[in-house]
């Protein structure tokens, strides 16, 4: 199976346990309106790689990757889900840590043939890093021009199948640094019982060269990058949460 991969960080250490080769493959259907990726959305984009390849790449430098893993990373991976599931497969034969970051936003319980090729992946994941944009369906879909159901049918989901967790929330000025927001995450995260690791980053703005170069308006021009010390405020807040909604510390 041949996959479309924007880009690869051979030495990736904020992706997962330990240090991996993390892959990032093209095509997203949302448009989050802070992402610094732009470049990643065109499904047709990217170069052609195959399995076998990147598997390759992995063994020239597996030394480097003993603690840590393959991490498959886009865009939004899932938009490829046969090509992941042939690399996790190919790689957990070889003993290689897997684990995905996504948005869930592919994911539809009501398509038996889409749920069948989701428990196909997971069966071959270790580790699902997923980003929760928003806590509130409305405020979900003026974010990122994509309805939050399939997030959420996606996070329950994992937690049935018992797959840990490590949730990715971005925290932007206006957008979602409201604290009311923020409880409400930590709340529901409370209620999942195969959360890992709760990574709350600072919405940043070092994409806005990639707009200019496509000839595309970036829509959060006057918004100020947050700082790293607002962020760990953030992470407080939906902390509290958390522990009201099930006593719980990470």
């Amino acid at each position: 199976m041949i996959g479309r991969v924007h880009s690869i960080e051979s030495f990736g250490t904020v992706d997962g346990p330990g240090i991996r080769m993390v892959i990032f493959l093209s095509g997203c259907p949302m448009r989050c309106l802070y992402c610094h990726n732009p470049d990643t959305w065109d499904p047709r984009g990217g170069t052609p790689t195959t399995v076998g390849e990147l598997l390759d790449q992995f063994e020239h430098a597996r030394h480097f990757y003993k603690r840590g893993g393959i991490t498959v990373s886009g865009g939004e991976p899932l938009v490829q889900i046969g090509f992941v599931t042939e690399l996790f497969e190919e790689a957990k034969k070889r003993g290689i840590h897997t684990c995905l970051d996504t948005s869930g936003i592919t994911f539809r319980p009501d398509s038996p043939g889409i749920l069948a090729s989701f428990d196909r992946l997971m069966a071959v994941t270790d580790l699902v890093m997923l980003d929760i944009k928003h806590i509130d369906p409305a405020e979900h879909e003026k974010l990122c021009s994509q309805p939050q159901a399939p997030v959420m049918a996606f996070a329950a989901y994992l937690e049935a199948k018992k797959i840990p967790v490590w949730i990715r929330h971005v925290v932007v000025p206006g957008i979602t640094d409201k604290e009311e927001y923020l409880y409400r995450l930590g709340r529901y995260l409370g209620t999942l019982k195969n959360i890992k690791a709760l990574d709350v980053l600072p919405y940043h703005d070092m994409g806005k060269a990639k707009y200019e170069k496509l000839g595309i308006p970036y829509a959060l021009e006057d918004v100020k990058p947050l700082p790293q010390s607002e962020a760990a405020k953030a992470r407080a807040v939906i902390l509290g949460g958390m522990r009201d909604s099930r006593n719980i510390a990470l």
